[in-house]
């Protein structure tokens, strides 16, 4: 098998994609991706079916399904029972994305506790990882992560925009970091400065597309093809090269979502 190259969270299932889908994958292969991974928590449940389907129809696409904190209100015993069904599908790599957003708060934020919470334990009644959001909720982030012992099921902090101390409790868990576009910001200095640090065999790379969308194509919808800008400045960062960072991340995201 070609060396394995990764956008780990992308949301191309979405009507962002509707008018050009074929013609975003045709780009990201282009690229170089090898795989993408399509997540179940950007439209409510809604999104989880259509990620599960469209990965079904691709051989170098997978899934994960649960439902963004934002959605955590719409979490119950029957949308956990959906969820839980979809991740029968062999497709299905991880749950997720779950976790707790509180700047926003479009859910409360004791609810979004609960279904994180549920989240962690059914990542661990399936044994497939969690992919998990976070913002502005580190501390209880950590808290929950680790009275739910959460490094025997694994996960990552997808996204990553945190502090060192988040960093350091998610490697202390055996967890991953995911870099997203934010990383190529003008103002990301201090991100960077987290990244060029930590451990190589925990660091994955995505765009979250379509939002946050990199350098050199800020103000466009972003793609899985972009995940490239990122890479690179992982490649500047470890004073290594492109290729070098393809292949650590690659190894890492199949070694994450069981697919070595």
């Amino acid at each position: 098998m070609a060396r394995a190259f990764f956008d780990t969270h992308a949301h191309i299932d979405g009507p962002e994609f509707d008018d050009d889908r074929d013609a975003v994958i045709a780009r990201a292969r282009e690229a170089g991706l090898t795989h993408m991974v399509l997540i179940g928590a950007s439209d409510g449940f809604d999104s989880n079916p259509r990620a599960v389907a469209l990965a079904e129809q691709h051989d170098d696409m997978f899934a994960t399904v649960g439902l963004h904190p934002h959605d955590a209100k719409l979490v119950d015993d029957d949308t956990l029972a959906r969820i839980r069904a979809l991740a029968a599908s062999d497709k299905v790599v991880a749950i997720g994305e779950t976790g707790l957003d509180y700047h926003y708060d479009q859910s409360p934020r004791d609810v979004q506790r609960d279904a994180f919470r549920a989240f962690v334990r059914m990542s661990h009644a399936l044994d497939k990882p969690c992919v998990v959001h976070t913002r502005e909720a580190e501390d209880d982030t950590i808290e929950i992560l680790r009275s739910e012992d959460a490094a025997k099921c694994g996960g990552v902090i997808h996204c990553f925009t945190g502090t060192q101390k988040l960093a350091d409790a998610a490697i202390d868990l055996g967890w991953y970091i995911s870099f997203s576009g934010v990383l190529t910001f003008r103002n990301a200095d201090p991100l960077r400065a987290i990244a060029k640090e930590l451990p190589r065999d925990r660091v994955l790379v995505e765009t979250d597309c379509p939002y946050l969308t990199p350098v050199p194509h800020r103000g466009k919808r972003n793609e899985p093809a972009f995940v490239v800008h990122t890479a690179q400045v992982i490649a500047d960062l470890w004073e290594t090269s492109l290729e070098e960072v393809r292949r650590i991340t690659g190894e890492n995201a199949l070694a994450f979502f069981g697919l070595a």
